[in-house]
């Protein structure tokens, strides 16, 4: 891996972030309680799923620009625009 993508990796690694999105799931899990069949609002394995599903989604949304962005030549880019 190049260091710009590690760079733009290193910078999901938010702690305050993620403690934030626990937090606002626990909250709406009261508020969309009758939106759910079959699953309790607070079910660890649903919270947890949901959790792997964005991480997944963050991840794919900021590897792959910050990957295709290392591939080029800066001068290259540079000169075309």
């Amino acid at each position: 891996m190049t260091d710009d993508v590690r760079y733009a990796l290193r910078s999901l690694r938010r702690r305050p972030l993620l403690f934030l999105v626990a937090a606002t799931a626990l909250a709406l899990g009261r508020l969309s309680q009758g939106l759910l069949y079959g699953v309790a609002p607070h079910d660890p394995a649903t919270l947890a799923s949901a959790a792997a599903v964005l991480t997944a989604a963050a991840l794919l949304a900021c590897a792959l620009p910050a990957w295709r962005a290392a591939r080029i030549d800066p001068a290259q880019a540079l000169r075309d625009e």
